[in-house]
């Protein structure tokens, strides 16, 4: 899902809850203030920042005159106060405001026939944007059918940054803006545990979707399930149209963020910037587009995700790696149905007791490499802000591991929190780790990383797209094995566990469980395409 989810029935309450409810220190306390309902004062916009706020505060005129996104212009700064998914969009539509709308529909439970499972609780909602005429849109929203909750994004042309709003009980609180994402207090906290960067978030960005109503699938409703009576439901479109939205969405935050943090000839917070080329700050959730229980035996070759193999859209479509191997690997679908039974693969539900033999609608389900962390490296590229080959260098130091790479996100202990030279800075954290390579052993992240920056810079592309061929052909050969094919399993399960401790993981439904030891090592996959435990 993107924006920020939740679930009917209080399972998951909502990201900024319960994190604001976790935040060490205590935070906005808006689970708090939700329980207590008309205690605040509804005639008013709160602020509730959680790691900062202890409990949400009525805002100042002037600090509620400050902003400038259309919420705050068409209800805001006029007192109004819209209670329901429809009074929003009625409102703008009144005011002449972003007039351009578009409707999507997410849920986990979707594709799963509600004839088979009536006890199932659907959790299905709605996303909105508001645009003007063809541009991207300015507001988005996430609501449920029944307005049980009321979720908006909205872009601030002069602050240039997302203003983060929710609706508690019958109250409307301000919970940050783009800029509370990186501020060490508030990161993680709140609504920023899952818009961790501060811009609009969608998990499953690409085809097929998994989890929208999109041209790949259809979400599958009872005929008398109630978000068949709501007014938006006839508008809903296809979530591949919601993708160039996040996209561009994602590009316009990262552009202002750049355009305020470097800027004559220095660049402020590069830790901030640089753990988005050596951490994976957050993660997209990829797939084939093969519906698993379409899979049998005698299927043709099941084409596994390139993102699960290494961050292609970064190194070969952002850096232009000349990349020979032009498809992603397929394996035997006889291994990939084998797999299913011998590891127990099944979505389950725990709160309703649901529990169903299988994969995911789509089949492979994994975490890769997420877009806006992309986007960071791509701009600070094309920036001239950060140089091509030193990029590459970081992501080719394990890139066989696109997320959850511990030797990549050692590095970023060489990266300075201060401001630094923005025509120097790069080469001054290559220096210090090729320093500190220099003591250390030569398959290091440090020594690794030394041996890229050592490759002239005339010959970097072809040398770095030559390990990246050797390895596809590897892992194309080895996943045509049972035992090659066994090992990508373990390590898929391995990635989506990582991913189910983040805070991301909002839904249960989201990825399947296997019977795979809860505690069974991390894994990591070798350029030779071998898998071994990570260290």
């Amino acid at each position: 899902m993107s924006l920020w989810e939740r679930t009917a029935e209080g399972r998951r309450a909502t990201a900024w809850m319960a994190a604001a409810r976790e935040a060490p220190g205590g935070g906005a306390d808006v689970e708090g203030a939700a329980a207590e309902g008309d205690a605040l004062d509804q005639g008013t916009l709160h602020r509730g920042v959680s790691g900062v706020d202890r409990r949400p505060r009525p805002m100042a005129e002037e600090e509620v005159a400050g902003l400038r996104d259309p919420m705050a212009v068409v209800f805001f700064h006029q007192g109004r106060w819209p209670m329901t998914l429809e009074e929003v969009l009625a409102g703008l539509t009144q005011a002449g405001a972003v007039p351009t709308q578009a409707v999507y529909m997410v849920g986990e439970s979707g594709q799963i026939p509600p004839d088979e499972a009536p006890e199932l609780p659907r959790d299905i909602r709605f996303a909105v944007t508001r645009a003007d005429p063809g541009k991207d849109p300015d507001l988005l929203i996430s609501s449920d059918p029944g307005s049980a909750f009321l979720q908006v994004a909205a872009w601030d042309p002069v602050a240039e940054v997302f203003n983060y709003y929710m609706r508690i009980s019958r109250t409307w609180v301000w919970t940050g803006n783009s800029w509370s994402a990186l501020a060490p207090e508030s990161r993680g906290q709140g609504c920023f545990d899952s818009h961790v960067n501060g811009s609009v978030v969608m998990k499953e960005l690409k085809q097929p979707w998994s989890n929208w109503q999109s041209m790949a699938a259809s979400i599958q409703l009872a005929p008398d399930d109630p978000v068949r009576t709501s007014p938006l439901f006839p508008d809903v479109i296809g979530a591949e149209r919601l993708e160039l939205s996040v996209r561009g969405l994602v590009s316009r935050w990262t552009t202002a963020r750049l355009a305020a943090v470097a800027g004559n000839g220095a660049v402020e917070h590069p830790d901030r910037l640089l753990r988005q080329l050596f951490t994976s700050t957050t993660v997209n959730l990829a797939s084939t587009s093969t519906q698993s229980t379409t899979v049998t035996p005698d299927s043709r070759d099941l084409v596994l995700p390139m993102g699960f193999w290494l961050n292609a859209d970064a190194l070969i479509d952002g850096l232009g790696l000349p990349v020979g191997v032009e498809a992603a690997p397929a394996a035997p679908a006889a291994l990939y149905v084998d797999s299913l039974a011998a590891f127990g693969f099944r979505l389950v539900d725990r709160t309703s007791g649901f529990s169903r033999q299988g994969d995911g609608f789509f089949a492979f389900p994994v975490p890769e490499a997420a877009h806006e962390d992309n986007d960071v490296v791509r701009q600070l590229v094309d920036k001239g802000l950060v140089p091509a080959k030193f990029a590459a260098c970081a992501l080719m130091v394990d890139f066989p591991n696109p997320v959850f790479s511990a030797a990549r996100a050692h590095l970023m202990r060489y990266v300075p929190t201060g401001t630094v030279s923005a025509a120097t800075w790069c080469t001054d954290i290559a220096a210090a780790i090729g320093a500190a390579a220099a003591t250390l052993p030569a398959d290091s992240p440090e020594g690794r990383f030394t041996r890229n920056w050592s490759v002239p810079d005339t010959a970097w592309q072809a040398a770095f797209a030559h390990r990246v061929d050797a390895y596809l052909r590897h892992v194309a050969a080895r996943i045509r094995t049972a035992a090659g094919f066994e090992d990508c399993v373990r390590l898929a399960e391995s990635r989506r566990r990582a991913f189910k401790e983040m805070r991301l993981n909002e839904f249960e439904l989201t990825l399947p469980v296997t019977d795979i030891p809860l505690d069974a090592p991390r894994l990591r996959m070798n350029e030779d395409a071998t898998v071994t435990v990570a260290t």
